[in-house]
């Protein structure tokens, strides 16, 4: 073999030997890459926008695997290797057993915090149920009845212009100036969102109280309009809402109802609404008199045009749901009679509607008469 030929293998052999070298080289560091990866991705929250809380009960004498292993049942981490990994290599430890509420939007090291720390979930002193499709008036009444404060208080720090403004401060995109307009009876009627409340303390303060209501009433309304566009304001949503609560007895009506509203809305015919006259009275009443529907009140609908100046009532969520997405334009009613027994009779006239109304009013009648009865 010539010196030539000799360095040509020699050269064909190097570059054979760096083109391998080359591979092994990237195959590795795609390998790296990929671990880094898989690695970082779980480490992350399971889901940054999922603040709900999840229970978790850690057994006493429970090792970091056993620890991982439920968090990642519970899809609370993403992978339980690697939290094991990440606790050791951190040497992370005492881990405290108890009960714990933790989120899938937390992070590992949020997380291991709180395991560290024994934070466990206390014992509600008070639990509290407001049911929908009540007024601020009767909210006010049942925390009167179960904490060391009058129902006047309560309204009072409701109503108490500087805490609305600190509230429209947190709350920007629900709490607005329109609850502030002159007329409003109570600036957060409609706001102070039906639920069961738990408390911690002995007395809460009611500014506490009131802004925990709020705060889920602006979780809710923001979570719904999240992907729906719509022509009413939270004001104006909430408004309808709450009449939507107090017109129907059921789910499947709430979205009919509303659409009936809207269409009378669109034909410039008032909603004339019996539940709106109650309000602007300030007393609940079964069957309302001309002169009951003639009051004079921006809440009364049979007296203004549109929906009343403000919310009657909190409203549910499906309510809200209904004053948001409406039945549809095909469900062209403008008339509803809602029996005492919930069912809703719809029509589209006012002769058919009539004719179902007298069918059916003797039922109110006598449930007035009983009313009065029992007083």
């Amino acid at each position: 073999m010539s010196s030539n030929d000799e360095a040509k293998e020699s050269y064909l052999i190097k570059k054979t030997t760096f083109f391998i070298v080359s591979i092994i080289i990237l195959i590795i560091l795609i390998l790296l890459f990929a671990g880094y990866l898989y690695v970082s991705s779980g480490l992350k929250p399971v889901n940054k926008d999922d603040t709900s809380k999840v229970k978790v009960e850690v057994p006493l004498g429970s090792s970091t695997s056993n620890i991982a292993e439920l968090l990642e049942d519970k899809n609370l981490i993403k992978n339980a290797n690697i939290f094991n990994v990440y606790v050791k290599v951190k040497n992370e430890n005492d881990f405290q057993a108890g009960n714990y509420e933790l989120s899938p939007s937390q992070t590992i090291d949020e997380i291991i915090e709180e395991l560290q720390s024994g934070k466990l979930i206390k014992e509600a002193l008070h639990k509290i149920t407001i049911p929908e499709g009540k007024s601020l008036e009767q909210i006010a009444e049942i925390y009167s009845n179960n904490f060391d404060f009058t129902k006047e208080e309560f309204i009072k720090a409701a109503s108490n212009e500087n805490f609305i403004k600190e509230l429209q401060n947190l709350y920007p995109n629900t709490i607005t100036t329109e609850v502030l307009e002159e007329d409003i009876r109570h600036p957060l009627e409609g706001y102070l969102f039906a639920s069961t409340y738990e408390f911690f303390e002995e007395e809460p303060e009611i500014k506490d109280i009131i802004t925990d209501m709020v705060e889920r009433t602006d979780k809710h309304v923001t979570e719904e309009l999240s992907d729906k566009k719509v022509d009413f304001t939270v004001h104006e949503i909430l408004t309808l809402a709450s009449v939507i609560e107090r017109e129907s007895k059921f789910d499947k009506d709430r979205s009919k109802v509303s659409q009936v509203f809207i269409n009378r809305m669109k034909s410039n015919m008032k909603l004339q609404s019996d539940i709106t006259a109650s309000y602007a009275l300030g007393k609940h009443q079964i069957l309302m008199s001309y002169d009951d529907i003639a009051v004079e009140s921006p809440y009364n609908t049979y007296s203004v045009e549109g929906l009343p100046i403000g919310p009657i009532a909190s409203p549910s969520i499906e309510s809200i749901r209904a004053a948001i997405k409406p039945e549809g334009k095909e469900f062209t009613k403008e008339y509803f009679y809602a029996r005492p027994s919930g069912e809703t009779l719809y029509s589209s006239t006012l002769e058919e509607h009539s004719k179902i109304k007298k069918q059916y009013e003797h039922e109110w009648q006598e449930l007035n008469k009983d009313d009065k009865k029992s007083k």
